[in-house]
């Protein structure tokens, strides 16, 4: 990872006051956050496969997804990268290192282009003073992040990755899908070396699963498309381990 995204000139406020009452981040916030937080915000738009953030570089910024996808990716000592989650337009990110002042704990990738609005730290931190609500709302973010990650760390101890692959195929459906005659209809898939990044293992491996769920009709792939059978999703389908 080479870079983190700079900052860029501040956006109209009015305009940023429309957007952020679009936003889910922001709903709920009252409006005199909303137009303190507005007249703060920057505007930068990223092309796919620009680098948003780079772990282990310092960096003091909140970003909110305006429009776009983006992937929160950790890199290992060998160099391989894992996909630990999406991004979608509403979410924030580097909500954390704003406020410890340490380096970013995971890279941000833009995985489309993405326009992003963002507040520096000490903006942040003068406007949560005057407006805990939006504090509030930090909270209950990092809060679904704690519970996601205890989630993928279940996963990777206790379920076999076809289980990991079926469980990431299911999410993404239910996230960005539709609901077709016999399941789940993945409108567009990632591609298998995105798949393995995410589920944590190798494209070899995805492919293989893939390949074996067609032959049982689990799965039925149209262009860009996967169509998931009511088996894959019952297989998804969290179950207790024994003790």
């Amino acid at each position: 990872m080479a870079y983190a995204i700079p900052l860029s000139r501040p956006a109209p406020a009015p305009d940023r006051l429309s957007v952020l009452r679009t936003l889910s981040f922001f709903r709920g916030l009252d409006e005199g956050a909303l137009a303190d937080l507005a007249r703060r915000l920057s505007v930068r738009e990223r092309p796919e496969g620009a680098v948003l953030v780079d772990e282990d570089l310092p960096t003091d910024a909140l970003f909110v997804i305006e429009t776009g996808r983006a992937r929160i990716v950790r890199e290992g000592e060998d160099g391989r990268a894992v996909t630990l989650g999406t991004l979608r337009a509403g979410d924030v990110f580097g909500e954390v290192a704003p406020l410890d002042g340490l380096p970013r704990a995971a890279s941000v990738v833009a995985a489309t282009q993405v326009r992003l609005l963002a507040i520096g730290r000490a903006a942040l931190l003068e406007h949560l003073r005057a407006h805990p609500i939006t504090a509030l709302r930090l909270l209950s973010e990092l809060s679904r992040r704690l519970r996601r990650a205890d989630e993928t760390i279940t996963d990777l101890a206790l379920c076999s990755v076809d289980e990991r692959l079926a469980r990431t195929l299911v999410a993404l459906a239910r996230e960005d899908g539709v609901d077709g005659p016999e399941g789940l209809i993945l409108r567009a898939r990632p591609t298998q070396a995105e798949l393995a990044s995410m589920v944590g293992t190798c494209r070899e491996t995805v492919s293989r699963a893939i390949a074996a769920w067609q032959r049982r009709g689990w799965v039925t792939a149209k262009g860009r498309m996967l169509s998931l059978s009511r088996d894959l999703l019952a297989m998804a389908e969290p179950r207790r381990h024994a003790a």
